[in-house]
């Protein structure tokens, strides 16, 4: 037996604890109608270059599950025109002191730019093996926030890349008890949220040695559920930014592709899926890691803003609990990408699921 499937049951008695308690907390917050309205943030490109501006609705075609549903609202959108707020996380639980010092003065030239006139009002949080610290209220103002970034303090981490099974266990337990809180921090408020996450990534903590029971898949998918809703409903659109770049290896930097596809059954899950890469793009933003160049990724990701679309439509009524759903959507314009939400999990309505009297 493996050192690996023999731990597997403690580290997800400690993930799941954490989990539970965040689910807990955050359900009330994000909870709407199941029938209710689904809110889609999409962001059209060409193969290279800037979001595209000027489509109209009939350019769209939304397909829930392969079956084309009709779109109920439409507005394109940009800066300037719809409330959002930009969450700046440094990630100094998964990236080493050494990377965290070279990428402070990246994001400090990102906050400067523009003479320091940011596009959305922006918040900084760091998660450190302490937990996370998360400024309070967010500003415009550029040259400030980089005047607050200075007075946290991110020390050496106690737990390193190197530290084994039971050290990539507990960075993934910090790393995703930092998103929960974020997520339900920002649940009470309105518009698009812009999550920023300077990080190599989470360890995945998926392959041939580590075996999950039938039970810890249930409650990993019931933590996927959760996570995937409570992103979708408070409009979360989430960005991994490596700061390694072209420094980390390949198979580091490409391996979360394997876990894209969306867990449709508890019988499918892994620890991949709850990936920060993975997460990020089934959320519709980016896994960015193509360059040193932090403040230019940076600038990528926040170019996505730059012009949007808001679709609205009316998901079909689920016929059992968490059942998933995958969307896509088709472009009338030929050579033209649309990124949006990859799928999510739909519920039964309340008199479907009523016994019968």
């Amino acid at each position: 037996m493996s050192i690996h499937r023999r731990f597997a049951p403690i580290l997800l008695a400690s993930l799941l604890s954490a989990a539970c308690t965040y689910a807990q907390q955050t359900d009330q917050q994000t909870a709407q109608p199941p029938a209710g309205k689904i809110t889609l943030d999409v962001v059209v490109t060409p193969r290279s270059g800037e979001p595209v501006a000027g489509l109209q609705a009939q350019d769209f075609t939304l397909f829930d599950n392969k079956t084309a549903r009709t779109i109920s609202s439409f507005r394109p959108l940009g800066r300037g025109q719809d409330p959002v707020e930009v969450i700046l996380v440094v990630d100094a639980v998964n990236a080493a002191y050494q990377t965290v010092a070279y990428a402070r003065p990246q994001i400090e030239k990102f906050l400067r730019a523009d003479g320091g006139h940011l596009p959305y009002p922006t918040t900084l949080a760091v998660v450190t093996d302490a937990g996370t610290q998360i400024q309070k209220g967010f500003s415009s103002d550029g040259n400030a926030l980089r005047n607050a970034l200075d007075r946290y303090d991110v020390g050496l981490r106690t737990i390193r890349r190197d530290t084994g099974f039971y050290g990539a266990e507990e960075r993934l337990q910090l790393s995703l008890q930092a998103l929960q809180s974020l997520a339900a921090r920002e649940a009470a408020r309105p518009g698009r949220k812009i999550i920023l996450w300077i990080s190599p990534g989470w360890p995945l903590l998926s392959g041939p040695n580590v075996d999950l029971a039938a039970k810890e898949q249930q409650q990993l998918f019931s933590e996927i559920v959760h996570l995937s809703t409570q992103l979708r409903q408070t409009r979360t659109t989430l960005y991994s930014i490596d700061p390694l770049g072209a420094g980390e290896g390949v198979m580091r930097v490409n391996y979360y592709q394997t876990f894209l596809k969306g867990v449709e059954k508890p019988r499918q899950v892994q620890l991949g899926d709850l990936g920060l890469q993975v997460l990020a793009t089934q959320t519709g933003g980016l896994a960015l890691a193509s360059s040193n160049d932090l403040t230019a990724l940076l600038q990528r990701a926040m170019a996505d803003t730059s012009a949007y679309y808001e679709l609205t439509f009316d998901p079909p009524p689920a016929e059992h609990p968490d059942e998933y759903h995958h969307l896509q959507i088709q472009l009338a314009r030929p050579g033209l990408t649309a990124r949006t939400l990859r799928g999510y999990y739909a519920q039964p309505s309340l008199s479907s699921a009523a016994p019968p009297q």
